[in-house]
This record gives C-alpha cells, structure tokens and sequence, in this order.
C-alpha cells in the first residue's frame, strides 16, 4: 500500500476533531442563548440541531473517504 493513501487516509479521519470542536462550541453558545431568552428556546434548539446536523455529516464524509482510501 502507497504511504500517500495512507497519510490522505489520516488527514481525513482529522475532520471529526473539527466536527467535534465545532459542535462543542455550538453547544455552549446554544445554553447561553437559552439562559438569556428561555422563551426563543424551541426556536434556538431547531437552529442547534441543524448546526450539529451539518457538522456530523462532515465528519462522516472524513471516515468514508479515509475508508476508501484505505481500502484502495
């Protein structure tokens, strides 16, 4: 196997770290938005969720891809 596969392999796997430094912040900001307007917290949870959504299929997209490239 190609030494490149497997460093690209490893450099993709490194999206989850992202994804999870990404969805950490946006849990803190989320609990202070609730604690400043616990009336807007319907609206502001639909919001996080998406947001964590988004954030959760990039990393998925980083573990498939190091899949492939491994498996190549």
């Amino acid at each position: 196997m190609n030494l490149t596969y497997l460093i690209g392999a490893g450099i993709a796997v490194m999206t989850g770290l992202g994804a999870g430094i990404g969805i950490g912040i946006a849990t803190g900001k989320t609990s202070e938005a609730i604690s400043r307007q616990p009336e807007a917290s319907g609206k502001i949870q639909t919001v996080f969720f998406l947001g964590i959504a988004l954030a959760e299929a990039t990393a998925i997209y980083g573990f498939v891809v190091s899949i492939l490239l491994i498996v190549k």
